[in-house]
């Protein structure tokens, strides 16, 4: 169902940018009003749902999926790609607990990438679990409230391992490690043993990755267990790095369940992937995670080819909706960057589109007015764009200049010559336009730019241009 929340929610209900006093605005556009509360512009459209559903938590049905799209805003240094204002759009499940909500999240993002445009290999929706990382904790001794800075650090450090690689965080996991500036950034001082728990997590995908897989269908019974696909290797190996972990273990189990569930959908690892490299939001979330990436390459600002990354992400926030109601209530969801997508439709061609413009009346006299809007009024009552010149009208280049920049591809004229033999003249711009590029081309011989036809035959001749 839609849900469309207020813009400014009280920074109790935003929470996570909840502002202080030193630094009121820090993450959020928040300001007080006279004698109170806090009141900020949303930064997200997760945080006003946990609100709505606890609010009105005996009036929706549960479990409740919802979905919303609009105008999150975040006080952040603007950049390129990077705005202050964009939009969002989310999905959610708020009520249930089951694994299968996650998959039907997964299922639900791959199938709306393809739907806007991004086909089937140019993208990928990535899977893992928060537990299977406090698995990996666990098993380093880094568990408990007294090792959280420790825990912080190891999160930054394994966030940079396509950057820094294998070593770089190696180093950051142990006493730190001094970049080609000189500068010196401080690790978390683990021991070898527990840096090397820790490095068989961060290293999982890059071991996973540059494994050779059968394409699906391809195996027998015999073959599968011993050439398993992707998605069934990347848990066997999860497994083993988190065997001495319950909780590490129980994240792998819902892995494997929520895989189960795809494939039997049809979501093999060519679409949905068991991925162990998205930690990115791990601190937020409470069990699966996802993130989908665009695969395909573009050009960057310096002409350097690079992957077009992450458009959207999301998982399981089952502690948000109980700050309101001190009672546990499962949720899950995703959000897609909008903005971002579009990006990338553009950057593949697919984003503007061949969007035409209004047919545009253009004004002979300025006494007829109403006869002009009169015909704008019949095409729009047949459904086709159209508009009336309201500019100057003693110019009438000035009117096809416009009806050009509007992307207008037809422009209808009627003189006091035409009203008196009860026509119209349809100037084809599109077609005009082609002609003075190149008059021999064959393709436009036959067709005249410009035709004149009875003035009540003016909407079903629009119609057969257009369809031209």
């Amino acid at each position: 169902d839609p849900l469309e929340t207020s813009a400014v929610e009280t920074v109790e209900a935003l929470g996570k940018f909840l502002p202080d006093v030193d630094r009121p605005n820090e993450g959020v556009f928040a300001w007080q009003e006279e004698d109170t509360d806090w009141l900020a512009l949303r930064y997200d459209l997760t945080a006003p749902l946990a609100r709505v559903a606890a609010q009105y938590r005996n009036d929706l049905p549960s479990p409740y999926r919802r979905y919303a799209m609009g105008p999150v805003w975040r006080n952040e240094k603007p950049g390129p790609g990077r705005f202050r204002q964009f939009y969002q759009c989310d999905a959610d499940t708020v009520g249930s607990a089951s694994v299968a909500a996650d998959a039907e999240i997964c299922a639900m993002l791959a199938d709306a990438l393809e739907v806007v445009g991004i086909p089937r290999g140019d993208y990928v929706v990535k899977v893992n679990n928060r537990k299977v990382l406090n698995g990996v904790m666990e098993v380093a001794g880094l568990s408990g409230d007294d090792k959280e800075a420790e825990r912080g650090i190891v999160l930054r450090a394994i966030d940079k391992i396509d950057r820094l690689g294998a070593e770089g965080v190696r180093a950051l996991l142990g006493e730190g490690r001094k970049d080609e500036s000189g500068d010196f950034t401080k690790g978390a001082g683990l021991s070898h043993w527990q840096a090397e728990a820790i490095m068989a997590f961060a290293t999982a995908n890059y071991i996973i990755e540059n494994r050779n897989y059968p394409k699906r269908g391809e195996q027998d019974t015999d073959q599968k267990e011993q050439y398993p696909e992707r998605n069934e290797w990347s848990l066997r190996y999860l497994s083993e790095i988190v065997r001495d972990s319950a909780i590490g273990a129980e994240g792998v189990e819902e892995l494997r369940q929520i895989a189960s569930l795809l494939n039997a959908q049809g979501y093999g690892p060519d679409r949905i992937v068991i991925d162990p490299g998205v930690v990115r939001g791990l601190g937020y979330y409470t069990g699966p995670v996802f993130e989908a990436e665009l695969t395909f390459q573009i050009t960057d600002e310096k002409g350097r080819p690079r992957n077009f990354g992450s458009v959207a992400g999301g998982g399981r926030y089952d502690g948000l909706v109980k700050r309101f109601t001190g009672q546990d209530v499962p949720a899950t969801g995703v959000s897609i960057g909008v903005d971002r997508l579009l990006a990338a439709l553009r950057a593949k061609g697919r984003g503007a589109g061949s969007s035409v413009g209004p047919v545009v009346v253009t004004v002979m006299d300025r006494d007829r007015m109403a006869d002009y809007m009169g015909m704008v009024g019949e095409l729009r009552q047949a459904g086709i764009r159209a508009e009336v010149y309201l500019g100057n009208p003693k110019n009438f280049g000035n009117q096809l200049k416009y009806a050009d920049k509007r992307g207008s591809p037809i422009a209808v004229i009627q003189g006091g010559t035409e009203a008196g033999k009860g026509t119209v003249i349809l100037k084809d711009l599109i077609l005009g336009a082609k002609i003075a590029e190149s008059a021999t081309l064959e393709e436009w011989k036959d067709r005249p730019a410009q035709v004149e036809v009875p003035r009540e035959g003016l909407v079903a001749a629009v119609q057969r241009m257009l369809g031209q």
